[in-house]
Order: structure tokens, then sequence, then C-alpha cells
């Protein structure tokens, strides 16, 4: 299940790329477009920022606006900064990697093999798109 912080990150950028190419928008407008509590929103457009996705304008006229093209910022990468893992156990994460405590062996889990084809199922999806299929996907 994808975290508030994931969902309200996916809600800011869904916004941000409906908005005029490159021009900056204020937190509070798009804390009050997207219903996104603004402390909770500051945070994860820094993130955001932070991980090139977009960046801000000081002063008047300032705000945050994409800088990436929709179709480069993949879902999968928005998911892992703010949900961690997309595996959905520890034991079959590409990223995550850990052993499961109560496994006695990976090779011959039931649980393992079938979290694994849930994964990479899943990555086939999220690994291919972007925002801009959110975007297409709203009209």
């Amino acid at each position: 299940m994808l975290s508030k912080k994931t969902k309200y990150a996916f809600h800011a950028l869904t916004y941000l790329g409906k908005q005029e190419a490159r021009k900056p928008v204020l937190i509070s407008e798009i804390s009050e477009k997207t219903k996104v509590p603004k402390k909770f929103l500051e945070a994860i457009l820094l993130d955001l920022r932070k991980a090139g996705m977009l960046t801000s304008k000081m002063g008047k006229g300032g705000g945050y606006y994409l800088r990436m093209d929709p179709e480069e910022i993949k879902l999968a990468e928005v998911i892992r900064m703010f949900n961690g893992p997309i595996a959905l156990l520890p034991c079959v994460s590409l990223n995550y990697y850990e052993p499961c405590d109560e496994c006695v062996d990976e090779e011959t889990c039931g649980l393992h093999a079938i979290m694994l084809e849930v994964r990479d199922e899943t990555l086939k999806i999220v690994a291919n798109k972007t925002l801009k299929d959110i975007l297409s996907a709203e009209g």
C-alpha cells in the first residue's frame, strides 16, 4: 500500500505537471488545490527538489515547478523515495534486500517464490510508467 506521503507526492507532481512549463507555483496554491497539508507538502517538495525532479524560485513570482519533463519522472523512483521498497518482502527486494529472520531456505520457500513474481510484475508496470502517464489518464 502506498503511504500518504507517496500519494501526496504524486498529487503535487501531477498538479505541477498540469501547469505552464517552468512556471513557479506557490506551496500554498499546491496545498489548496491538492488538499495536501502545507507542512507535509513543504517536506515532500524539498525531497523532490533534492532528487532533481523539481526546482524552485525564491521571491516574488517564486514557487516550485518541474525540472524534469513528465515522461522522465518514473513512478518507481517516486515510490522508492517516499514509500521504500516496492517488494512486499525484504527477501525479494532489489534495492533493500534482507533475508527474512524466520525463513529457513529462500530457495524452497513458497512465499518467497510468489512474492518474487509479484515484485517482478509490479516493477514491469511502475518502472515503465511516468508522471506523463498519470497526466494522460486524468485527461
